[in-house]
């Protein structure tokens, strides 16, 4: 098979760790990469089907009004496409369907979920040699040696960058830029500012595939760090935070109570949050003023009729430190 698989092994300690700390700090609060087990990664595939979850069809529709202009630009033959968190890997398939890169490169932090995805991809594409990479890649990592360093084009889309808070967003894209090279490109998909009324329907949805997605991560407290707590015990709530541009997502107490890890007890009261994720809102140009601040230059934006969403396509411009 043309697939190749690089295992990291990302998780469990990293797992126990940022929950110890996270949950001692006031506000309480724990990191997005961690919903993305194998079953985070299933629920959120459901999530991308609920109608009230706008981004998936928008940035389709960008891809199909726009994709020759997008493959024109992007000039993919050739090169090596990279892709952080890969997830299912549907989306690449609108590349992979219409150009013939030298490789493809999905990470993902889920080992279950990327071999699944990848060997998918290995059968439909056996032209393509594929280094799937099992990683945080939200951490600064080398890629492995065979991974040619010339022409990469980095694939980011469906607005994965607005987990990140701002300074986190441009040192991540900074990692990016320095592995792209100094002929590196990005293509990447953002989420625009919009009415609030759009955001808070978007992340409540009424089949409430969102909040399971949400609670998964309690599940994981308890099946991989034995934490001693009901999850029953706490409530999604997710809210468009206007101030800040952001989607905020919480796990809410719905009582008092006493959740333990290890030796370590924690407190909740009655309304009291882990604070999960927050999905930062980008107007094109706020987006690609950060993105110059991480290394790259601005070549091309594409968005849908009303705006919601927008596709970049930078090229690296300098090296930051």
């Amino acid at each position: 098979m043309n697939l190749c698989f690089h295992d990291y092994h990302p998780q469990s300690d990293d797992l126990r760790r940022w929950t110890l700390t996270g949950l001692a700090a006031s506000p309480k609060q724990l990191p997005p990469k961690f919903f993305y087990d194998a079953t985070g990664s299933r629920l959120f595939a459901q999530i991308v089907e609920q109608p009230e979850y706008y981004l998936p069809a928008i940035e389709r529709g960008i891809f199909e009004t726009h994709g020759d202009d997008i493959i024109h630009r992007l000039g993919l033959d050739g090169c090596i496409l990279i892709e952080p968190g890969a997830g299912c890997g549907i989306k690449v398939r609108f590349l992979l369907d219409r150009a013939r890169p030298a490789m493809y490169v999905p990470m993902d932090i889920s080992a279950a979920h990327l071999r699944q995805s990848a060997s998918g991809l290995a059968t439909d594409y056996p032209w393509l040699p594929i280094h799937a990479i099992c990683v945080d890649h939200t951490k600064p990592f080398e890629l492995p040696s065979e991974i040619p360093n010339e022409r990469r084009v980095f694939f980011y889309p469906g607005s994965s960058l607005g987990n990140f808070d701002p300074p986190e967003a441009i040192r991540f894209l900074g990692d990016l830029s320095r592995k792209a090279g100094p002929r590196g490109r990005l293509l990447i998909g953002i989420d625009t500012k919009k009415p609030a009324a759009v955001l808070n329907r978007a992340y409540n949805d009424a089949a409430g595939a969102t909040a399971a997605f949400n609670l998964n991560l309690l599940r994981r407290l308890r099946q991989e760090l034995g934490a001693d707590l009901e999850l029953g015990s706490f409530h999604h709530y997710a809210f468009y935070n206007e101030r800040l541009g952001r989607i905020e997502m919480h796990l809410v107490s719905r009582r008092d109570q006493r959740v333990r890890i290890d030796d370590t007890e924690f407190v909740f009261t009655t309304g009291e949050s882990i604070h999960t994720e927050n999905s930062y809102k980008y107007a094109p140009s706020e987006f690609q003023r950060l993105a110059w601040e991480a290394g790259w230059n601005a070549e091309q934006v594409w968005l849908d009729p009303r705006e919601y969403f927008s596709i970049h396509l930078l090229k690296v411009s300098h090296q930051t430190d």
